[in-house]
C-alpha cells in the first residue's frame, strides 16, 4: 500500500472531510493506511486548524523545496558551473558532459536532467548551444492535452448505460447539473432522480470539484443504498472528481456527450422548474440553503401528470406504485 499522498488525493481528502467522513473511512476509500491520513491531516492543516487542499499542497511543496536544497549541486559548486559553461560552448550534450564529469568525480555525480534544469533556469544564455531547444523539458507523461484526452477516455459515456436506466424502470438513477447565478453570484447543485423526478439541491458559492464532491457525498450518504445506483453528468470540469463520488456512494457515473443537453432531459426540465423561483439573470448570493430547501419541498410535492398525478415525494420516498 503506497504511503505517498498525491495532490489529487489531497483534493479527495478535503472533499471527504467536508462531507463529514471519518478518518478511517477516508483511508478505506483512498486505499491508504489510517496513520497516513492522520499524519497528512496533522502536518498540513492550516493555522486555523482546518484541512484545506490548496494549503496542504503549498506546505508540501515548501517542504520539498527545503529538502531538495542540499541537492542543488551546480548552484553550490563554482568549479562545476565553469566546467558546464566550457563544455556547452563546445556543443557537447548534457548527457556527454555528465558522463565525462562523473568519470573523474565519483563523490560528486551529476545527471543530464540537472544540467538541463540549470541551463533553462539559471543560464539561458547557454540554451543556444543545446542541440534540441524546446524552451522547456518535454512533460514526462505527455502534454496536458494528452492528459485531458486520457481522462476523457476513462469516462463512461451515456451510450454505455444499461437499458433499465434509459427506460426509467427503477428508482435510483440520477442526473446531476449546476445552475449559475448572475455574475457568478453563486451556484445551485441539482440532482434529479429519473423515474420519480425527486429533486435534491444545494447552494454553494463556487461550483468547484471539491464543493460538488462534498455536497454530493454528504447528501447521498443519507439516501438508502438501493436508491443510489447511477448518476449521469454533463461534461463540466466541476464533475471531474466523479471517481471520488463513485467510491464514497457506490453509484456509477455516466457522462452525456458534449452539447447534448437533451440526454439529461429530466435534469434540464427540473432546473426549469427552479427558474420559476429563481429566474434567469437572478443573483444567488442572498439565497440561503433554508430558502432553497423550501423551494425544493414545493417542487417535490407538486403532482406530475407523467406520474399519474402522484408527487415525486410519494414515488421516491413512499414507494408509491405508478399505475
Amino acid at each position: 500500500m503506497a504511503k505517498q499522498i498525491t495532490d489529487d488525493q489531497r483534493n479527495e481528502i478535503y472533499a471527504l472531510k467536508r462531507a463529514g467522513q471519518k478518518q478511517k473511512d477516508i483511508a478505506r476509500l483512498l486505499h491508504k493506511d489510517p496513520s497516513t491520513i492522520s499524519r497528512e491531516l496533522k502536518r498540513n492543516k492550516s493555522d486555523s486548524g482546518k484541512y484545506l487542499a490548496r494549503g496542504a499542497k503549498l506546505k508540501t511543496r515548501q517542504r520539498r523545496i527545503q529538502a531538495n536544497a542540499r541537492f542543488k549541486k551546480v548552484e553550490r559548486n563554482a568549479q562545476l558551473r565553469r566546467y558546464l559553461g566550457k563544455k556547452l560552448k563546445k556543443y557537447l550534450s548534457p548527457e556527454q558532459i555528465a558522463g565525462q564529469w562523473n568519470r573523474s568525480h565519483n563523490d560528486q555525480q551529476i545527471g543530464k536532467d540537472t544540467i538541463y534544469k540549470f541551463v533553462y533556469e539559471k543560464r539561458k544564455d547557454l540554451v543556444k548551444y543545446l542541440r534540441c531547444q524546446k524552451g522547456k523539458y518535454r512533460r514526462r507523461y505527455g502534454t496536458r492535452i494528452r492528459e485531458k484526452q486520457r481522462d476523457e477516455r476513462k469516462k463512461r459515456r451515456i451510450d454505455a448505460r444499461p437499458e433499465i436506466i434509459n427506460l426509467r424502470q427503477r428508482i435510483g438513477d440520477w442526473e446531476g447539473d449546476t445552475v449559475r447565478g448572475k455574475s457568478n453570484s453563486g451556484h445551485l447543485i441539482t440532482y434529479v432522480e429519473r423515474k420519480s423526478g425527486y429533486l435534491v439541491a444545494g447552494k454553494v458559492e463556487h461550483a468547484t470539484m471539491e464543493n460538488i464532491n462534498a455536497f454530493t457525498i454528504r447528501e447521498f450518504t443519507k439516501v438508502p443504498c438501493g436508491k443510489r445506483l447511477s448518476i449521469t453528468y454533463d461534461n463540466g470540469s466541476e464533475f471531474s472528481g466523479y471517481d471520488i463520488i463513485e467510491q464514497a456512494t457506490g453509484m456509477i457515473a455516466y457522462f452525456a456527450w458534449p452539447y447534448h443537453s437533451w440526454e439529461r432531459g429530466t435534469n434540464e426540465n427540473t432546473n426549469g422548474l427552479l427558474r420559476q423561483f429563481y429566474p434567469k439573470r437572478s443573483r444567488f448570493d442572498d439565497i440561503t440553503q433554508e430558502q432553497l430547501d423550501k423551494v425544493v419541498r414545493l417542487i417535490n410535492n407538486r403532482p406530475r401528470k407523467r406520474l399519474n398525478y402522484l408527487t415525486p415525494y410519494e414515488v421516491f420516498k413512499k414507494n408509491c406504485v405508478l399505475e
